[in-house]
C-alpha cells in the first residue's frame, strides 16, 4: 500500500509506539499502513458514516490486521474511551469541524499525548483553538499535491501564544523557512491580486472595504514571505 503524499506526511508525524485513533478514517489506509510497518502497535479507525467504515473493514481484513485495528462508528471522538489512544489523527476535515470535534470531546481528558491535525480550511481557527485548549504546536509540515496545499501540525500538551501571522500561516512553517509555504504565499497573493483587480471598478462602500481588506492581506503575505525567505536562508 502506498499512501498519498499528504497522508504519508501526516502518518509520519505519529510517534512510533503510540496507539492511534484515526478520526474520519475513510478507507482506513493510514492505520493499516502504520500497523503494517510496525510504527504503531494498534489503532482504532473511526468514522461517522457506515459506508467508509465498511470499506475500512474490508481493507483491514485484506491486510490481515483485524487483531490490531478496530473499527468504530463515531461522531468525532464520542466513541473513544479514556486512555484508549495516545495519538489522535484528524485529517481531511474543515477547520470548523475539527475544532467542534476537539471541543466536544477534549483529547486531554481522553488521555491523548499528541494530536496530528490536517485541516482543509480555516486553519487559523484550529491554531487559535490549540492556544486556548492547552496544546502546543511543536512541528509542522506542508505538502503540495495535485495542485492543492495541505498544511499539517503535530501538537503536544503545553502553553502556546501565536501572532496573527503565525496563526494564519503556521509558527513552525515560518520559522523553518518551509519551501512549500513560500510557494503557497506566492499562490495566495496571486489569487488576492486577481480579486483586487475585479474590485477596481466597484465604488460602493462594501467594495472599498473589501479592497482595503485585501490590501491588508497582501501586505501580511509580503511580511511573512520576507520572514520565510530569511529563515530559509539561515537554514541553508
Amino acid at each position: 500500500m502506498i499512501l498519498s503524499d499528504r497522508l504519508s506526511a501526516a502518518a509520519s508525524m505519529v510517534t512510533r509506539g503510540y496507539r492511534l485513533a484515526d478520526v474520519g478514517t475513510d478507507h482506513g489506509f493510514v492505520p493499516i499502513w502504520l500497523v503494517r510497518n510496525g510504527h504503531v502497535p494498534s489503532a482504532i479507525a473511526m468514522d461517522v458514516n457506515r459506508g467508509p467504515l465498511e470499506r475500512a473493514k474490508e481493507h483491514i481484513a485484506q491486510a490481515g490486521l483485524e487483531e490490531f485495528i478496530q473499527i468504530r462508528l463515531s461522531d468525532g471522538l464520542s466513541a473513544l474511551s479514556v486512555d484508549e489512544a495516545d495519538s489522535i489523527l484528524i485529517a481531511g476535515m474543515g477547520g470548523a469541524l475539527t475544532v467542534r470535534i476537539l471541543e466536544k470531546d477534549p483529547p486531554s481528558r481522553l488521555g491523548a499525548a499528541e494530536l496530528i491535525l490536517q485541516p482543509q480550511s480555516e486553519i487559523s481557527r484550529v491554531r487559535e483553538y490549540l492556544c486556548r485548549a492547552g496544546w502546543r504546536i511543536d512541528a509542522e509540515e506542508m505538502v503540495l499535491e495535485e495542485g492543492k496545499y495541505y498544511p499539517m501540525m503535530h501538537c503536544v500538551r503545553g502553553e502556546m501564544t501565536l501572532t496573527a501571522q503565525e496563526a494564519e500561516f503556521g509558527p513552525c512553517l515560518i520559522a523553518s523557512g518551509h519551501p512549500v509555504l513560500l510557494k503557497y504565499l506566492t499562490f495566495r497573493e496571486r489569487v488576492l491580486r486577481a480579486n483586487l483587480e475585479n474590485l477596481q471598478k466597484g465604488s460602493s462602500k462594501r467594495a472599498l472595504e473589501r479592497r482595503e481588506q485585501i490590501l491588508g492581506q497582501i501586505d501580511q503575505i509580503r511580511q511573512v514571505r520576507e520572514l520565510v525567505q530569511a529563515n530559509g536562508a539561515c537554514e541553508a
